[in-house]
């Protein structure tokens, strides 16, 4: 048995895959329906106020909630068929991994709606998600999370294998990114060979590497003409032997010409790999030269890299000078200076920095080099969440469309929407005149 809690029987709904254009108000028409709203949040980024892409629905009842997830889920909004499910705020719940199935080889055919019809009838399902690429486009895999293990346990055992409209699809519990990566680092079999002759062959391939195991497939990739393209792949039976077969054969020699070996990856795996490095080598990088290399602006055009160094050699040992260039070898304006020791750099900052040198006419700008993420953050800082725009209230505009009741208030003046309760008396006094800040939401078509 799971220990995984049954959903809270709040009357709050979790409303993803919007369109970035969806508001509130948009939200409430069509959810207003089905009964009698609470709330709803479109859920925005602190400092550009943009669409997350999810938002949160709240019902009086409970009832109400049930028959809007039933009759509302999968329903298109602004183009966009949107996923609905019972917001699960404990985060347990969601982590835990209980009653979580993975399924890879699905038919481009098959989205949220139909998978959903396909594993109901195995138990009630908490999330549903056909992973969708920029288009729109199924990716070929989703993911089902059912209330309990059980569930999940009887749509592996009568899925698994079978034929899911076209294809024959695969479906096993679902694996964190962690614990796949650790699964992934002992039990690959399959080596990556490069930098092989055009001359080298299979069989090649199969004398060098036989001597560390049984081997289930050997081939080198070719063009169209069957002419090598330099690399090629060998599969061992078991882990042990291919990583014995990677120590032994890197960098070693076939056909008089050394040959590079290593775990085989996928495009995605290689790029997410190499990312982390490179970003570890920037680190290090600024690490290594922190306090010591400067960045230096509006230099003019007759500033060079010889004039740039004696400039600024008299304030220490210079390890290196250089100016940015564009293509055609023209100056960008700006470039660095690297020093020895943070002394010398810090005084010609304080020497060099809002100093017009000989025949220019701009005075340079001079500060410690920082990485780009680095700034970024601090203007972030600097410029805190957007300010809101006090409005004139001298200025008469036309009285809008909807009507907007008192309490409530639309996406662009507050990140949460409070729904408007039923007027009780007739207003007396006059209506004031929006403005254009205060303009309210327009009617929306859904």
């Amino acid at each position: 048995m799971s220990n995984i809690p049954k959903p809270h029987p709040s009357a709050s709904l979790y409303v993803g895959d919007l369109s970035p254009n969806v508001t509130e108000g948009m939200l409430f028409e069509l959810f207003s329906q089905i009964g009698p709203l609470a709330s709803i949040r479109v859920c925005r980024d602190t400092l550009t106020r943009r669409s997350l892409g999810y938002a949160y629905v709240n019902f009086h009842s409970v009832v109400d909630a049930e028959r809007a997830l039933d009759t509302l889920n999968n329903y298109a909004i602004k183009g966009k068929p949107c996923r609905i499910m019972w917001s699960q705020r404990d985060p347990s719940i969601r982590k835990s991994g209980i009653g979580n199935i993975f399924i890879k080889n699905l038919d481009p055919t098959i989205g949220h709606k139909e998978l959903y019809d396909t594993f109901s009838a195995f138990g009630n399902i908490l999330s549903c998600k056909v992973a969708m690429d920029e288009n729109g486009n199924s990716k070929g895999f989703a993911f089902v999370h059912f209330e309990n293990a059980e569930s999940a346990d009887k749509a592996i055992d009568l899925v698994n294998e079978r034929l899911l409209g076209t294809k024959k699809v695969f479906v096993g519990k679902f694996q964190a990114k962690k614990e796949r990566k650790k699964q992934k680092d002992s039990s690959w079999t399959n080596v990556y060979i490069k930098d092989l002759d055009p001359a080298v062959t299979e069989n090649d391939l199969l004398q060098a590497f036989q001597f560390y195991g049984n081997i289930t497939s050997a081939v080198i990739m070719r063009k169209g003409d069957d002419t090598s393209l330099g690399f090629g792949f060998v599969n061992f039976e078991r882990h042990e032997n291919a990583q014995t077969a990677v120590e032994h054969l890197h960098q070693s020699e076939i056909n008089g010409k050394k040959i590079w070996c290593g775990r085989a990856q996928k495009k995605a795996e290689r790029q997410s790999e190499l990312q982390q490095k490179f970003k570890q080598l920037k680190i290090e990088q600024f690490n290594k030269y922190q306090g010591i290399n400067l960045y230096i602006k509006n230099l003019e055009d007759e500033i060079d890299e010889e004039r740039l160094k004696k400039e600024f050699s008299v304030y220490g040992q210079i390890r290196s000078a250089k100016i940015m260039q564009d293509e055609t070898g023209n100056s960008k304006g700006f470039g660095f200076i690297c020093y020895t020791n943070a002394e010398e750099a810090q005084n010609a900052i304080n020497d060099m920095n809002s100093r017009i040198l000989s025949g220019c006419n701009k005075p340079l700008y001079v500060a410690l080099h920082e990485p780009k993420d680095i700034r970024r953050q601090k203007l972030a800082q600097r410029n805190g969440p957007m300010r809101k725009i006090r409005p004139n209230t001298n200025v008469p505009v036309a009285t809008p469309v909807f009507q907007v009741p008192p309490g409530y208030y639309s996406s662009t003046s507050a990140p949460f929407a409070v729904l408007p309760q039923p007027m009780t008396q007739p207003r007396n006094a006059p209506r004031t005149a929006w403005t254009a800040s205060q303009m309210p939401p327009q009617q929306y078509q859904v």
